[in-house]
């Protein structure tokens, strides 16, 4: 239980850091964010959970694969800012758009062979 409080402790307080970084230079927190901390933390978590190679390499793998279709997000957000939609409204499109090329990243992967 202690394990899983710390794996919870460590992941949060580095997303509250990365968002009061921001507060004070986007550039800065960007940085942060932009860095694959996630995927590192998950990999690690799941190496010392099963001190299995074989599925942290398939799991480093499939991120590769969709941070491509990730990226959608990042385009749309700002332009649909920029054209003065609402924040929230912006944010929905954007994740429903970035699903979408979730979707269409994945069924291009399976018919090439790449199963995720």
């Amino acid at each position: 239980m202690t394990y899983y409080l710390i794996k919870i402790a460590v992941t949060t307080i580095l997303i509250v850091a990365i968002s009061e970084i921001a507060k004070r230079s986007s550039f800065a927190g960007a940085l942060l964010a932009s860095i694959p901390l996630v995927s590192v933390l998950a990999m690690l978590w799941l190496y010392i959970d099963t001190k299995d190679v074989a599925k942290v390499s398939a799991l480093a793998s499939s991120v590769f694969w969709l941070v491509l279709p990730s990226l959608a997000l990042f385009l749309a957000l700002p332009l649909l800012l920029k054209l003065g939609l609402n924040f929230y409204l912006s944010m929905g499109i954007s994740i429903a758009i970035t699903a979408g090329c979730y979707l269409f990243m994945v069924s291009i992967l399976n018919s090439s062979g790449i199963k995720l």
